[in-house]
Formats: structure tokens, sequence, C-alpha cells
């Protein structure tokens, strides 16, 4: 467990460091010394830097309901990217790169978190890390409309300026209006998270079925 700990704030202070480099790029090679707060730290596929930091710092009690929303919400944010790509790209190439294997090291670090609290997993854990990705949405909100006047930003894609862009919730929030789109996306990452979140309350049931597969 100790191990896992200082794996994931390792993984922090990577994150924390390329993170560091890629505002960089974006704000000196690529805008010519303008900064986009598009691409401000505060995505749901950036939580996850955050929260390694912390780890070693919280009680107990807190860090299970991080490492929770680690193996749920960030499992999921790194898999689901790769289903549509297209963010990830660059005119700068280093940056693509860089996109790629963070949502790589997001798989990993879920997987790792995942081992961590297999085994302490119960039907309250999961509550927890909700209360946590929805204040994270309230500050990405928070974020969206304080700083509006001051360029493009659009933090957890559930700013109240901008139409929904995510693939199929777009064509949903045409239908609904864009509150409603923005709610419904919200619910389904939650529902998403709490499948995976099952996945791993049965992981050892499925170890055992494997182990015993002739």
């Amino acid at each position: 467990m100790k191990k896992n700990i200082r794996f994931l704030f390792v993984c922090g202070i990577v994150m924390l460091l390329s993170e560091i480099w890629k505002q960089y790029c974006i704000t000196f090679i690529i805008n010519k010394h303008f900064y986009n707060w598009w691409h401000f730290p505060f995505q749901l596929c950036s939580i996850p830097m955050y929260l390694c930091l912390l780890l070693p710092f919280v009680s107990e009690k807190i860090r299970e309901v991080f490492l929770t929303f680690l193996m749920t919400f960030s499992l999921m944010g790194g898999i689901f990217t790769f289903f549509d790509t297209s963010g990830l790209h660059h005119s700068y190439a280093p940056l693509t790169v860089h996109s790629y294997l963070w949502h790589i090291l997001l798989i990993i670090i879920g997987i790792t978190a995942g081992l961590c609290q297999r085994k302490k997993n119960t039907a309250g854990i999961f509550s927890g890390s909700v209360i946590c990705y929805l204040i994270c949405c309230i500050i990405a909100t928070l974020f969206n409309i304080i700083f509006h006047s001051y360029g493009t930003i659009n933090m957890f894609y559930i700013s109240p300026y901008y139409k929904m862009g995510q693939k199929v919730f777009k064509d949903i929030a045409s239908l609904t209006g864009n509150t409603a789109g923005i709610l419904i996306y919200i619910g389904t990452n939650i529902v998403g998270a709490y499948l995976i979140y099952l996945i791993w309350l049965n992981s050892g049931r499925y170890i055992k079925l494997f182990r015993n597969f002739p």
C-alpha cells in the first residue's frame, strides 16, 4: 500500500512538471506569449495530478475517497479519451505526444489506485468519490464564470456560455437544451464511474474465475 502511494505521489510530481512544461509551450511557442484559458489545468483528466500530490498528506478517510476517485472517474476519463482522440492533437508535435502519454498514465494511475482499494471496497466508499466529483464540477463552473471574460474557458466541458461539444451529448443537448444536456452529461459520468466501481467491487470473483479457467 505504502509503495503504491509513493508511486502515485511520484506520478503526481511527473504530471505537475509536465503540465508546467505544457503551459509554457502553449503560451510561448504556440500562442506567442498569449495565455489560452482553454488549456487551464482543471479538466476531469487534470484532477488526478492534484489528488496524487495530496495523497501522502491527507487522512486515511480522505485518501480512500481520492483513491476511489482515481480508480473510477480518472480511469474512465483515461480510457474513454481514446474513443475520440481529436482533443489530443496539437500543432506542436511534442504536445501531442504529451497528451497521449498523460492519458496512458491516467489508466496506470487508475489501475494502481484500484489495486490499493480492491480489498477495501464497500458500497459506501463510492459516494465519497461522487461528492469529490461534484465539488470539482462546482469549482469548474466557478472558473468558467469568473474567467469567461478573459478568454475561451470551458472546464469539465460544462460552461453555461458554450453549447455542449462532447460527442453524443451535443445531440442530447440540442434536444433538451444546454443546461439539461450538461446535467445529463454529469449524471452519465457518475453512472459510468459507478459501473467501473462495480467491476472493481467484483474483481476478486473475476480473478478466481480466471484462475479456475481450464
